[in-house]
């Protein structure tokens, strides 16, 4: 089957992207992991012996960078519906985060532990037409919210990747009731075009 104009425009675009390029110079799974360097860079989320998890973890490139801070005394557990090469001692499940199944088995590794902080790059196929992917895409915000909400110990910290459009504002500001701390960040890895950003939540409290 012949590509399309805007998917062979695609994979121009990827192919010459800096951070692509980078990233194989650099062994690393993907371009993402550079929004998670900046970001640990301006918000220090990291630190040695904590307990994550990585929601949308595939190909893994978040997952690797963070099972480099957290070391032997942490934990890391990467959770996506795509499959995943193996990563050190980190614990993957792969399966379809807005299912009931599949909360329950990240409940069940985490045994009560309090966890540290929980990423989430969580995005859903994009269709393009706005109506429908912004839902989508608050839907994935909203489960990720619960589930930090759920395991995180005290003042722990959530991070997620949030599309600016309806529900966006509603959801800011139930994070800012949550957390003692809410920012906004747009990585230099982030596609200029892409309504895409951060919020950086920290003191779960």
């Amino acid at each position: 089957m012949a590509r399309s104009k805007s998917s062979k425009r695609w994979l121009q675009e990827h192919h010459s992207d800096p951070f692509v390029q980078q990233a194989r110079r650099e062994g690393y799974r993907s371009r993402a992991v550079y929004k998670l360097m900046e970001l640990q860079e301006k918000d220090r989320l990291l630190r040695p012996g904590q307990f994550v998890i990585d929601l949308g973890a595939a190909p893994g490139g978040w997952s690797e960078y963070a099972s480099h801070f957290v070391g032997e005394g942490g934990r890391l557990i990467a959770v996506d519906i795509l499959p995943m090469d193996p990563i050190g001692d980190v614990d993957i499940i792969e399966g379809d985060f807005t299912e009931q199944a599949v909360f329950d088995r990240i409940l069940g590794l985490i045994d009560h532990q309090p966890v540290d902080l929980v990423l989430s790059d969580m995005a859903p196929n994009m269709s393009g037409i706005e109506s429908v992917d912004q839902p989508k895409s608050m839907y994935l915000v909203e489960l990720a919210h619960d589930l930090a909400r759920e395991v995180l110990g005290p003042k722990g910290g959530f991070v997620v990747k949030m599309f600016q459009g309806e529900g966006f504002d509603a959801m800011v500001r139930d994070f800012r009731q949550s957390y003692q701390s809410v920012r906004f960040r747009k990585p230099q890895a982030s596609r200029p075009r892409s309504r895409e950003v951060y919020a950086v939540c920290q003191g779960l409290k």
